[in-house]
């Protein structure tokens, strides 16, 4: 008889949690094609969207602010003379000890110890050294006195070394007879290696085997233990730096007093120097400035320091302002010990969120090594941007949206649920499909039966074609008057609507400003505004006309967004002239063109952006011109005005 398998649960300790929500990437890829539009590279979109976060991931500012102020918490609540302090309490608490002993007694031996107590030098260390060969008549005072060298000798060490408190669990003779022979074989191991020694590998592992209690950190090679060592030793030097002049000969004086031997205290003096020899890259000569009133010992206010050097390199790492700097770059342990779980959970979500974005596709770089948008990017935002359009259409009273992508004709392969008044052909497997289901859900016979709200038709496709020019102003005023980004977006949603709803039209996009010129999709949203004179409708025209000539057979459809009346036209040299207010030449060109493009039988629609009376008298005579409208929204009802009019062209059709 088998035996069942037994299972138990508990937290998730294996790394980042495996149930957690991936990273929100549309979030992201809308907030950096925001930043895109509004004329922003893509690589500083990214490096915004990073540093400011999302609703969801705090940003790396945030993270660095937070460091920056644990690194003012520390500074400004420690001081770093603890190790002097208690060493004086203790040197008190002994001396008054021998005080009260001596005055208790009426002997020459009282009265000589009393003498030599009120002759002790005023200084700690100084007092202390005096002490070194006194015959403590209290059993208090000499154990208080004991516990100053073993004070001197646990902080020295364990601000050296990080396991120590663990290994050193008494200080008799032996142990201290111990803790010399590891320094000793520590110097010689150093040494051995800074001379290159062939076996240096062997001595390693030899030393590890006799000493290895002292090193819970197990280095794997003798670099790695000189790394472990010279950390700790160059936070202890920075400690020291920090102190005062005064503090420092007094802590150089009392650590010869270190467990009641001198050889601790040359040991590690030969153990330092060592180590600056052999990691001369450690910062071992900057300093801080503490301030606060509690105070720290020699062991704290060298963890003090590898903390705030810690909180250095973090606040590097999170800038990103290095070549070649990566999200992946951040110690993501480090931040969990200083700022918290919270905060490595973030900095691990954006770094996971760069990597999505280039792994996902959405980002790439180009042959040039800048960052862009891909095509997969760009049908992100096209989404977006038209899910906001159709928003705002549905806003609009007084229009019925079309029940079909077209009048009858070819299937789109689409279907969709009938509606009153549709006369589309019935989609079959998908009705059956639908009342199966139905009735599976809500009727235990077994029975099928149909209803009306099973039923699904097919979608069918308007089989007339259509050539679409969309010209758009990209003058300075687009900018200055903040209709850079609602253009943009425009644009953007007219592109996705026709390249997946409508793919047999075909869009072509020009802007203006002095010049005019064709552009793909992606260069238009990844466009800068810039200072440029001029409207230049007449070459935006003259490039509209061009492309509805490639498409005879197409419906001709040209919609224009400009902010301003033409100021520019194309001359015979391909030169612009530029003239405000408009001259004659110019206005003659740009109508000239107009009317060509009426005979084509066109459908011209102008959205004009802004009050200006001028302009305003412009657009009018031109649409009357050709047979053509005006459209007047504003900034934020472009979108819904311009693919509204489209598809109020396809239904006429």
């Amino acid at each position: 008889m088998s035996v069942p398998e037994s299972y138990s649960y508990g937290p998730y300790h294996g790394g980042p949690d495996p149930l957690a929500p991936p990273a929100d990437l549309r979030e992201a890829i809308e907030e950096i094609g925001s930043e895109v539009m509004a004329g922003a590279s893509p690589a500083s979109a990214l490096d915004e969207l990073l540093r400011r976060g999302t609703r969801s991931m705090t940003g790396l500012d945030e993270l660095t602010r937070q460091l920056w102020q644990r690194r003012a918490d520390i500074q400004r609540r420690h001081r770093l003379d603890g190790t002097l302090l208690e060493a004086r309490r203790l040197l008190d608490e002994a001396v008054a000890s021998e005080r009260l002993a001596a005055s208790a007694e009426d002997s020459d031996e009282a009265r000589f110890r009393q003498a030599r107590l009120d002759a002790l030098p005023s200084g700690t260390a100084a007092a202390v050294s005096e002490l070194a060969d006194y015959e403590w008549a209290t059993e208090e005072g000499r154990r208080a006195y004991e516990q100053i060298r073993e004070l001197l000798g646990q902080q020295l060490l364990r601000s050296r070394f990080e396991g120590m408190a663990e290994a050193l669990r008494s200080t008799s003779p032996e142990d201290v007879e111990r803790l010399n022979r590891m320094l000793a074989d520590l110097n010689a191991l150093l040494t051995a290696h800074a001379r290159g020694f062939d076996d240096i590998d062997r001595r390693f592992a030899e030393f590890l085997r006799r000493h290895g209690e002292y090193f819970p950190e197990k280095p794997r090679d003798i670099d790695e233990l000189i790394d472990l060592l010279a950390a700790r030793a160059s936070a202890a030097q920075r400690m020291l730096n920090s102190m005062t002049l005064e503090q420092r000969q007094e802590l150089a004086e009392l650590s010869r007093q270190a467990f009641g031997d001198q050889r601790i205290a040359q040991q590690l003096s030969q153990l330092d120097d060592r180590l600056k020899a052999l990691r001369p890259g450690q910062d071992w000569t900057s300093s801080g400035r503490f301030r606060g009133d509690d105070p720290l010992g020699l062991a704290e206010g060298a963890r003090a320091m590898v903390d705030l050097s810690e909180l250095d390199a973090l606040a590097e790492q999170l800038s990103q302002g290095y070549p070649g700097a990566r999200l992946e770059d951040i110690d993501v342990e480090a931040l969990r010990r200083q700022l918290g779980p919270a905060a490595a959970v973030s900095a691990r979500k954006l770094s996971e969120l760069e990597r999505e974005l280039r792994e996902q596709g959405l980002l790439e770089r180009a042959p040039d090594g800048a960052l862009r948008l891909t095509p997969r990017a760009l049908r992100r935002l096209g989404e977006t941007a038209l899910a906001d359009v159709v928003r705002s259409l549905r806003t609009h009273t007084g229009r019925r949206d079309t029940a079909s992508a077209g009048a009858a004709g070819e299937p789109t392969g689409s279907t969709r649920a009938w509606q009153f008044g549709d006369s589309e052909p019935w989609a079959v497997p998908q009705t059956v499909r639908n009342a199966v289901l139905r009735s599976a859900a809500g009727d235990s016979s077994g029975a099928v039966r149909l209803q009306v709200s099973d039923v699904e038709v097919v979608e069918t496709e308007h089989r007339a074609r259509a050539a679409v020019a969309l010209c758009v102003d990209t003058s300075w005023s687009m900018v200055a008057e903040g209709r850079w980004l609602p253009m943009k977006r425009t644009a953007l949603a007219l592109h996705h609507l026709i390249s997946t709803r409508f793919r047999t039209d075909a869009l072509h996009v020009v802007t203006f400003g002095r010049h005019a010129r064709s552009v793909r999709i992606e260069e238009l949203v990844g466009l800068e505004g810039t200072w440029e004179q001029g409207t230049n409708a007449h070459h935006a025209l003259l490039l509209a006309q061009r492309h509805l000539r490639r498409h005879p057979d197409a419906t001709p459809v040209v919609l224009m967004i400009t902010d301003g009346e033409p100021t520019a036209h194309l001359d015979a040299d391909g030169s612009a002239e530029f003239a405000y207010p408009p001259s004659p030449r110019t206005l003659a060109a740009t109508l000239s063109e107009v009317d060509r493009i009426a005979r084509l039988g066109a459908a011209f629609t102008v959205f004009r952006l802004g009050d200006e009376p001028r302009l305003a008298a412009f657009v009018d005579a031109l649409a009357r011109r050709c047979g053509g409208r005006v459209v007047a929204p504003d900034a934020d009802g472009l979108g819904a005005a311009v693919v509204g009019d489209y598809l109020r062209h396809r239904r006429n059709r």
